[in-house]
């Protein structure tokens, strides 16, 4: 029986993966890691191919791994899990690098905005 060939030279374990392979390694759904990857952009930055798809390299699975575990086993909220992150990989989140407060977050006070009621008299599109 033939072998088939490889296509890189780098090991398995130092090719990025598809998002599929990612959600299996780390157990969970591959809309979690979507979710994930948009809550800590400053930890996760998978590798994007021509297509667009995602590739997670072993860095990437090992900082989801991390956020599972954060989220998951030790019950952290996802500002705690980034706290935890930031003091792990060194890097802060943006809002603590600008706020000045060491790492305090400060909420910006709630603003209400008025909106105008609308037109009674408009007609509706012939759909």
């Amino acid at each position: 029986m033939r072998q088939r060939k490889r296509k890189s030279k780098a090991p398995v374990q130092e090719r990025p993966v598809p998002i599929s392979t990612a959600s299996f390694l780390v157990g969970v759904e591959t809309h979690t890691i979507r979710y994930w990857e948009r809550e800590f952009a400053e930890f996760l930055n998978p590798v994007r191919t021509a297509g667009g798809q995602r590739r997670y390299r072993r860095e990437d699975i090992e900082v989801l791994q991390e956020i599972k575990r954060l989220l998951k086993e030790e019950l952290y909220t996802i500002a705690g899990a980034k706290r935890i992150l930031s003091q792990k990989f060194g890097q802060r989140t943006p809002s603590e690098a600008h706020n000045g407060n060491n790492g305090v977050q400060i909420k910006p006070k709630h603003r209400t905005e008025t909106v105008a009621p609308a037109k009674k008299g408009r007609k509706r599109a012939a759909g």
